[in-house]
């Protein structure tokens, strides 16, 4: 058995395994030792948690669905970039060195923040009877609850810094009205997503910072 097929029949200690990798995360944020160390391991969470969402996947990967995660993903950056080098879209901050690597003083794993985000919320509503309409507006909604909470600890962790410490209305607008652009995209697209650990690695992460926000 390949390494795909061994993930994809063991959701359950795939699943174990995101909670204890979380647990573990938690207690050395905490502990201020560890917490430099645990604190340049964000950006590789990112990266393992989006692997396994693509491993468990259950969409063909066509030329579409390539299409538009990439254009999501690069929208996304950009915005960003425009953002941090102007302040016009979210309000004036700036980039700490917990997310890696910076290209326009913008982390090139910013993009795939957006898209992880965009794809687990969209997930959440793929499989009820709500009108479309609506699933964007719910996914969107998780989005911004999810970004209220991000917001409070972004600083603690050297992700972003916002000028005189206060985070502007107007970057839980511009973040609502940018998830409504890119779910509507998906909709538009025709594209949906199917994914069985989308819903609990999102899950994972919001409860992660949740009580980080409450802990720290």
């Amino acid at each position: 058995m390949n390494y795909f097929g061994f993930i994809t029949g063991r959701i359950m200690e795939t699943k174990v395994f995101f909670v204890i990798f979380y647990v573990v995360g938690i207690v050395g944020l905490l502990v201020p030792v560890s917490f430099p160390f645990f604190v340049k391991l964000i950006p590789f969470a990112l990266l393992l948690s989006f692997a396994t969402l693509a491993v468990f996947n259950d969409e063909k990967l066509n030329k579409k669905r390539v299409f538009i995660f990439t254009g999501i993903l690069l929208l996304g950056f950009i915005i960003e970039a425009i953002g941090v080098n102007t302040g016009l879209i979210f309000g004036e901050y700036n980039y700490g060195d917990s997310l890696g690597p910076k290209f326009f003083l913008t982390p090139v794993i910013i993009g795939l923040n957006w898209l992880f985000l965009v794809y687990t919320t969209a997930s959440v509503f793929e499989k009820t009877s709500v009108h479309p309409g609506l699933k964007i507006v719910f996914a969107s909604t998780i989005m911004l609850v999810y970004d209220l909470v991000l917001e409070q600890l972004a600083p603690i962790l050297d992700m972003w810094y916002w000028l005189d410490d206060r985070v502007p209305l107007k970057n839980y607008l511009a973040w609502f009205v940018i998830a409504l652009i890119f779910h509507s995209l998906l909709k538009m697209a025709h594209i949906k997503i199917r994914n069985r650990f989308a819903s609990f690695i999102l899950v994972c992460q919001f409860l992660f910072f949740l009580f980080l926000f409450f802990l720290i």
